[in-house]
């Protein structure tokens, strides 16, 4: 996992002083090795990257807590703060960028990496941070008029979210520019919620608002590929929805002496699940769900977590769905990997 152009020992001590939560040691290598002429892109793309990429892989196999991972994820967000100081945006600029996670997505640390990315290239860049509503961005954006506005989505459960901001934000003219994996593989959803562009990561956002990047864009265009409001309902009836499934599942084996806190942390999960069914619904896409299903299934067999526990919270919440045709077909198509024996790779 250690990048070739850093050298595999000084990752290694990078993601040591991570595990041990040594501020001052991760902050020393970085700030080094930007002392000796590494350029602060590589060392965003190279060493703070991928060792976040680690740190989320440690959490999800269970081998870190929530705490470790949350120390981890602090320090490598200090990190990008230590290198962006060592940035001077020329004057003028190559352009102004103003850049913000989707409402609902509190996973700064990519978009804070995109935006000293683009610093360190010359754009002058303004950082809203996590979970920017988006009336609240359209307005900044209207006031301040960059070339760009970058929509960062980790999560695609907070796709909804995102296409409101799209909205808002093309509606003052300003193109906007997605990034992350929430908007899907290839950036496949972020085009049909009306992102004027996808963009793979830090550098080919450089590439691309350097090279034919529109001076202006039109309102987002409607999503014709709509032809209900289930999205829309079962987002106002969420709540209740979980509730009735937490009713019923608290009568099933499956549940039978569940603690508080695992009742607790169960109701969150049929949340999540109902949370990636309504951005499934938005961008008519099955596949978003059973992704979403098996990740949920790999990070929660390490949990303790059985899978047959998880396929009855499904049938219980598809069970609940009548009234909605497209959803229940999705539920059940994603409810079915969960019947299948998990892959050994």
């Amino acid at each position: 996992m250690s990048p070739h152009a850093i050298g595999a020992g000084v990752y290694d001590a990078f993601f040591a002083a991570l595990s041990h939560a040594d501020e001052d040691a991760a902050i020393r290598i970085a700030t080094g090795l930007a002392d000796a002429g590494v350029p602060v892109p590589d060392l965003l793309s190279l060493l703070v990257a991928p060792a976040q990429r680690q740190v989320g892989a440690y959490w999800a196999d269970n081998s870190w807590n929530v705490a470790r991972e949350h120390a981890a994820t602090h320090i490598s967000t200090q990190v990008v703060a230590a290198l962006g100081v060592r940035l001077r945006t020329p004057d003028p600029p190559r352009g102004r960028v103003v850049m913000a996670c989707v409402d609902g997505d509190w996973h700064a640390l990519a978009a804070q990496i995109a935006a000293e990315t683009l610093r360190a290239e010359g754009w002058a860049v303004t950082t809203l941070g996590a979970s920017t509503p988006a009336g609240h961005m359209a307005h900044f954006v209207h006031e301040v008029g960059p070339d760009a506005a970058g929509l960062s989505c980790m999560v695609p459960s907070n796709l909804p979210q995102a296409r409101s901001m799209i909205e808002a934000v093309r509606h003052t003219g300003v193109p906007v520019l997605a990034g992350g994996p929430g908007f899907g593989p290839d950036g496949r959803w972020a085009q049909r919620l009306g992102a004027d562009v996808w963009v793979p990561g830090p550098a080919a956002a450089v590439e691309r608002l350097s090279c034919g990047w529109p001076a202006f864009t039109d309102p987002a265009p409607p999503l014709d590929h709509l032809t209900d409001d289930e999205h829309e309902r079962l987002g106002a009836e969420r709540t209740v929805l979980v509730g009735r499934a937490m009713s019923v599942l608290i009568g099933a084996r499956e549940a039978a002496g569940y603690s508080q806190r695992q009742l607790e942390r169960t109701a969150e999960d049929l949340a999540h699940i109902v949370d990636f069914l309504i951005a499934a619904l938005l961008v008519d896409d099955v596949t978003l769900l059973e992704s979403f299903t098996r990740w949920l299934a790999k990070i929660l067999r390490p949990r303790g977590v059985p899978r047959e526990a998880l396929a009855t919270g499904y049938e219980i919440l598809g069970a609940d769905l009548t009234a909605y045709p497209r959803a229940r077909d999705m539920l059940a198509r994603a409810g079915a990997l969960l019947a299948t024996a998990p892959s050994r790779t």
